[in-house]
């Protein structure tokens, strides 16, 4: 009977380990995100961005976030409101900046930004409001004031995770669903 070398076992053992991982993976019925949120949400959405009076330059950064949430993370195509199988309202309650760390002589070195949507899903015979927050942290030169292109790209960053939150909220309703 032949003699394993302990380099022998260890190899197999490793081969085991991941053989086992890899089909525990393959057969657990994981689905991505996208995919569970399409079951609540259909093939065809139409997006409307209510605009701020108080706030209308962020409103429309707001927008073109939402259209390009609605194709990459729903993986879902845009259509006008009669075509389409739902319809989501966003709304813009409110963004602040807040300053979250300061360099020793005092001076703002960064903000975080929070953003508070209210997003109202309709379909046919359904309609549900959704709130979803995000946040996005970003750093300044000390003594330094925010530009207008930071905050633009903060508002349209933390937009984006507020519309990762209304993503992973429709998800979990489309993992309910069977």
């Amino acid at each position: 009977m032949p003699v394993l070398s302990a380099h022998t076992i260890k190899k197999s053992i490793i081969i085991f380990v991941l053989s086992a991982f890899v089909l525990t993976l393959s057969s657990c019925g994981y689905l991505p995100s996208s995919k569970e949120a399409r079951k609540v949400l259909g093939e065809t959405v139409s997006t409307k961005v209510v605009i701020s009076m108080t706030d209308p330059e962020n409103t429309v950064v707001i927008k073109d976030a939402l259209d390009e949430a609605v194709i990459q993370r729903f993986q879902t195509n845009l259509r006008h409101e009669k075509e389409a199988s739902t319809h989501l309202v966003i709304q813009l309650r409110s963004v602040g900046f807040r300053a979250l760390q300061y360099d020793n002589n005092g001076y703002i070195i960064s903000y975080r930004t929070t953003i508070n949507l209210s997003v109202v899903r309709s379909t046919q015979n359904f309609t549900k409001t959704y709130r979803a927050v995000g946040n996005y942290d970003f750093a300044i030169d000390p003594n330094a004031i925010i530009t207008d292109q930071q905050r633009f790209e903060a508002i349209e960053k933390s937009a984006l995770k507020a519309l990762d939150s209304f993503v992973a909220q429709v998800a979990a309703e489309g993992s309910r669903k069977q």
